[in-house]
């Protein structure tokens, strides 16, 4: 199963949010969890209004979790999630266009700029933590463990045509072409990949790329020869149809899991996934409930279930407070979140 089926939750969500109501106005059950009451006074289930939300395809499914089960309490309050990418999102950002944009980087130079010329100030909130993912066909017997080396032999510009041959990875691998599969260039899994492994940012560009993470899954799922790379729960969605590869980012190869994300061992692709908040409309009530959801941490829950690591407590109760504080502004002045730990720059 690929995330495309998440993508049509977004169709019927409005329809279940009916059913929703109907079912609580006649005293029936659901299935969906009930916030507790704090959650719920914070939401306010008398609010109506709109929320715009754009970016990310890796947040996409935070996004549009959280969107769903608020929805449920404030049916009168329509929350649509686009998906943009992270370079996109940012570009409707900046240009006032949308109230919130996920992230999978922190916002660069240029869109810090570009949003200043349009006079929109932004709250950074980390949201939740990722593995960045390196995946191969199953029917690939010969690699289980990669280094970030090697994936920068692979993907350096200068291997455009001319490093086309798994044995050129490592002499020990077969001859056999490489199919190589991975997010386009407005995509932040696709920054952080390429400052993370030390292409020094760029790529070669001979390989097939999306800004949709499943044209990536079914590529190399249907490749034998295949790699190709984006944010964990993609591959917890299609395990069967994929293999893993540990990183070795020097300290010796550690797979992708919940619990080497978590402890900061899975280096040097571990990452904090984001929402930015447009200043403005930060005291809108419908906004300002939404967000309040979105990151109270008796929805963690929510973030788990969709394959990503949600925050530790201390790293929530910050985030917390530079949304309550308004805190404008990034922590990481334009520059990559490689290796960064929340709590000792937030």
């Amino acid at each position: 199963m690929v995330l495309n089926k998440k993508l049509l939750r977004v169709g019927y969500s409005s329809a279940l949010v009916a059913m929703m109501a109907s079912l609580a106005a006649c005293g029936g059950g659901s299935q969906t969890a009930t916030p507790d009451a704090d959650t719920e006074m914070a939401a306010g289930s008398d609010l109506s209004g709109s929320v715009l939300v754009d970016g990310s395809s890796t947040v996409f499914p935070i996004s549009e979790a959280m969107a769903e089960e608020f929805g449920a309490v404030n049916p009168d309050v329509a929350v649509t999630v686009g998906v943009s990418g992270t370079g996109g999102g940012f570009k409707k950002f900046c240009a006032g266009e949308t109230d919130i944009t996920g992230a999978s980087r922190p916002i660069t130079q240029e869109e810090i700029d570009l949003c200043a010329e349009a006079g929109i100030e932004y709250i950074e909130l980390p949201i939740a933590l990722d593995g960045l993912t390196v995946v191969v066909n199953p029917e690939n017997d010969f690699v289980d463990c990669i280094t970030t080396e090697e994936l920068a032999t692979i993907w350096e510009p200068d291997a455009q045509g001319t490093i086309t041959s798994w044995n050129q990875v490592r002499s020990d691998f077969p001859d056999q072409p490489l199919g190589l599969y991975g997010p386009g260039t407005d995509s932040g899994t696709y920054d952080f990949f390429m400052e993370a492994v030390g292409t020094g940012g760029e790529s070669r560009g001979d390989y097939t790329a999306s800004e949709d993470d499943n044209v990536i899954v079914q590529g190399v799922s249907s490749d034998p020869n295949g790699l190709g790379f984006f944010g964990l729960a993609y591959y917890l969605e299609n395990q069967d149809s994929l293999k893993a590869l540990e990183i070795d980012g020097g300290e010796g190869c550690v797979a992708p899991s919940a619990e080497t994300v978590a402890d900061n061992s899975y280096q040097p692709l571990s990452r904090p996934e984001f929402i930015y908040v447009k200043q403005s409309v930060a005291d809108d009530p419908a906004v300002a409930a939404f967000v309040d959801f979105y990151i109270s941490p008796d929805n963690k829950g929510l973030v788990d279930e969709v394959g990503y690591i949600s925050l530790p407590d201390d790293v929530g109760e910050l985030v917390l407070a530079r949304f309550e504080e308004q805190t404008t502004g990034t922590v990481f002045e334009g520059g990559s979140p490689v290796g960064v730990r929340l709590k000792e720059v937030l």
